[in-house]
């Protein structure tokens, strides 16, 4: 029996996940939260609390996940530069920046109204959760598309 892989900066050789595989986890497990997030909406707009909790503690376990995996990779890997020209390279740095300032931001806007949810303060995390869903949901997202524009010239 072989013994447990480890991780590898180089991405080759025995590393259980390859270092040049993490942007892809990354975006995947920003998808999934985003998709998380819609449904933890819907779910407490048709009032299913409990379907509504798994929802919105899935999606900050992804989060959290993801967070994770990028300090990982970035860490290991560090600067991907962007090598398009022209608008596009506008749009990105545009796309880029309004990501990194509001996923900066949404950290402890989540960790507020997660707190606020398990003390079973619903008016407070009713009034904070109409602000961190769309916030979150933006971040989820535009790191997909920040993915996509990055790694799929």
């Amino acid at each position: 029996m072989k013994p447990h892989a480890r991780f590898t900066v180089d991405g080759v050789g025995s590393g259980l996940i390859p270092l040049s595989v993490f942007p892809a986890i990354d975006a995947a497990l920003n998808a999934t939260s985003a998709v998380l997030l819609t449904l933890g909406y819907v779910c407490i707009r048709r009032r299913s609390v409990a379907a509504h909790k798994v929802c919105m503690l899935s999606a900050f376990t992804t989060s959290t996940l993801f967070l994770i995996c990028y300090l990982w990779y970035h860490a290991h890997h560090g600067v991907t530069h962007f090598q398009k020209q022209g608008m596009v390279r506008t749009a990105y740095f545009i796309l880029l920046g309004s990501h990194t300032v509001l996923a900066g931001a949404i950290v402890p806007l989540v960790l507020v109204t997660l707190y606020r949810a398990l003390q079973r303060t619903f008016d407070r995390h009713r009034r904070i959760a109409r602000w961190t869903l769309p916030l979150w949901l933006y971040v989820s997202v535009t790191g997909v598309v920040v993915y996509w524009m990055l790694y799929h010239r």
